[in-house]
């Protein structure tokens, strides 16, 4: 069973949450507050998708997601903000998260992203025969999803390494913004590319010695992307 963690205070909008995910053949673990939901986790290491609402009674949803990635945990985080504004996005996508939902939201959009996402973490490793991607400093193992910058590893989320996987496949070549929304968030995907740019720009914090003026991952003005090395 696909676990989900559901951080929802409102009981109403947790309870219409949960009833869908059980119809869309998700295992809902409901939390009311961002204490419960720390613990949840680390109780239960089979959850490999959070929604975290933002507004909650004892520490918010950014909070959260700060702690779960400061933890080193790599499950799919998705926030969910009452307020719809810039902001709040941005600030869900810099503390960790991977995708965000403005509410009110229907119960279909909810279920792709998190079908999407939970497909994303759930993936199986990749055959043996396929080999290390070794670039300049950089090393990535997929069999074990591990990237390390001269010995050192990186710790990445799982759309982080996503990209990292994409941009080394595809070294020297332009992808545009839109191209990585189909890869790494799906073809269904109907969220904005903001996400693209916000997750680049935790990329770059990891990746390079001074990420406002990168030296491996470059702004393809108007476009998109590029990885060098």
């Amino acid at each position: 069973m696909k676990k989900v963690l559901v951080l929802e205070d409102e009981d109403s909008i947790r309870s219409f949450v949960v009833i869908n995910l059980r119809r869309a053949g998700f295992e809902p673990v409901e939390a009311v507050c961002g204490m419960e939901a720390l613990d949840r986790l680390r109780e239960d290491p089979e959850i490999r998708v959070a929604l975290l609402d933002v507004m909650l009674p004892d520490i918010d949803g950014f909070e959260v997601c700060r702690r779960i990635r400061a933890e080193g945990s790599s499950i799919g985080i998705i926030m969910l903000s009452a307020k719809g504004q810039e902001m709040d996005k941005i600030t869900g996508l810099v503390s960790g998260a991977d995708d965000y939902v403005t509410k009110p939201f229907s119960t279909a959009e909810l279920t792709a992203r998190i079908d999407a996402l939970y497909r994303r973490t759930g993936e199986e490793p990749a055959p043996r025969r396929e080999d290390e991607l070794r670039q300049g400093p950089f090393v990535l193992n997929p069999r074990t999803r591990v990237l390390e910058k001269d010995g050192k590893r990186i710790k990445l989320t799982q759309i982080e390494y996503a990209l990292m996987l994409l941009f080394m496949k595809n070294r020297g070549k332009p992808l545009s913004r839109e191209e990585l929304l189909s890869q790494i968030w799906g073809k269904e995907y109907i969220g904005e590319d903001k996400v693209v740019d916000v997750n680049i720009r935790r990329l770059r914090v990891k990746l390079e010695e001074d990420s406002a003026s990168p030296e491996y991952l470059h702004t393809i003005w108007g476009y998109g992307y590029q990885w060098d090395t």
